[in-house]
């Protein structure tokens, strides 16, 4: 007998990290499918209720120039319980220069603070490589922030663009899964639809070049149509593969 009569559903997880065909122990599931369960949902929820390390990030980061914003959120409990807390900015962390840039990033702990500490750097240094001459305001270091979050934290920058790099919630099989936000003109108000996204960056997912690829592509098709949004698609790989590389 071939090892795909013996499990049929074997050819199938080798195509997905989906729980499929997990088999049975009497009227229960084995013990070692019990066992990735629950070792998948603690993972999870470390990454909801972890702290991400900004001195560290910052020490990643450097030279590049960093400011750390919080919310409105004091703490972890009030950041899971009042989400409308993390969209906003604690004023008193706001600069008050009178600096403009073209391009603001925003690294924002959100759902996921493993995300953020495996992926945001290296996303964000994959991104500069492909940015050339554009404008780049200090790292916002956004703490118990949302996506919202990033649009006051821009504006305070004169951006003309916001780019949120954001732990998502993290699932079952992924818990340290980066999204990307990207906001032309942003500012306090803007709607969901008026961003564009990106999402699944980790190492089972898009790769830090292509996801860098996609993202600079906006930026520079948002600058040029002036927005973002559900009308602006991604809709050429031909333009994204023609983008500059610069070395590092």
């Amino acid at each position: 007998m071939s090892p795909f009569e013996r499990d049929p559903f074997a050819r199938f997880r080798n195509a997905t990290r989906a729980r499929i065909g997990l088999g049975r122990a009497g009227d229960a599931l084995p013990t070692s499918a019990i066992l990735d369960f629950q070792l998948a949902h603690a993972r999870a929820r470390d990454a909801v209720h972890g702290q991400v390390d900004f001195v560290a990030l910052a020490k990643q980061l450097a030279p590049v120039p960093t400011v750390r914003i919080r919310s409105r959120a004091k703490d972890r409990t009030i950041y899971l319980a009042r989400p409308d807390l993390g969209r906003q900015t604690n004023t008193a962390d706001l600069p008050s220069s009178g600096d403009r840039y073209d391009i603001a990033f925003i690294i924002a702990d959100g759902l996921s603070a493993s995300a953020v500490e495996h992926h945001a750097v290296p996303l964000f240094k994959a991104c500069m490589k492909r940015l050339g001459d554009f404008s780049v305001a200090p790292v916002i270091l956004g703490e118990q922030a949302r996506v919202a979050f990033g649009d006051e934290a821009a504006a305070a920058f004169g951006a003309e663009v916001a780019i949120v790099l954001i732990g998502e919630r993290p699932g079952l099989s992924v818990p340290d899964s980066l999204g990307t936000y990207i906001t032309f003109r942003p500012q306090s108000g803007r709607r969901d639809s008026e961003r564009n996204c990106i999402s699944n960056i980790h190492a089972d997912g898009l790769g830090y070049e292509v996801a860098a690829d996609k993202i600079v592509w906006i930026v520079r098709e948002a600058l040029r149509l002036q927005l973002t949004g559900v009308d602006l698609k991604e809709n050429a790989e031909g333009a994204i593969e023609a983008l500059p590389h610069q070395e590092s």
